[in-house]
């Protein structure tokens, strides 16, 4: 089942959402002082394309410097991104068919505001990383 939602997910929002993210990665990576931001952006883009079947948690021992790279990652790149999800899944949650997948976009706007300090990890494996 999750095979078959991921799929679903990839044609009607996936595809397009990891591109913003690739996109905030590449211009992270450009201006080298960035390039953390860079990676969790591609981390994320993965996990925008295949959701289903995975989850993030938030790792206990980040410190203050992902809370700091947190509120520049909001300021410079988070909104827009979270921006693209709202827009997304109202579009998505029109359709009866699309409701699970707006709710899924949704879902995906705390990980877009907040990248760093947190972990993607399978469903069956939500508390490995504690």
């Amino acid at each position: 089942m999750k095979f078959i939602l991921n799929i679903l997910w990839l044609v009607l929002s996936g595809f397009w959402m990891a591109l913003g993210y690739a996109l905030a990665g590449i211009i992270c990576c450009i201006l080298i002082i960035t390039i953390p931001f860079g990676i969790a952006s591609f981390r994320i883009a993965g996990y925008t394309l295949w959701p289903f079947g995975r989850t993030t948690v938030v790792r206990h021992d980040a410190g203050a410097g992902s809370a700091i790279g947190n509120v520049i990652w909001i300021i410079f790149a988070g909104w827009w991104l979270a921006l693209g999800h709202i827009v997304t899944g109202l579009a998505l949650c029109v359709t009866i068919i699309g409701i699970p997948f707006g709710i899924a976009n949704f879902k995906l706007i705390p990980v877009s505001l907040m990248p760093l300090g947190r972990d993607i990890v399978p469903t069956d494996e939500p508390f490995a990383t504690r």
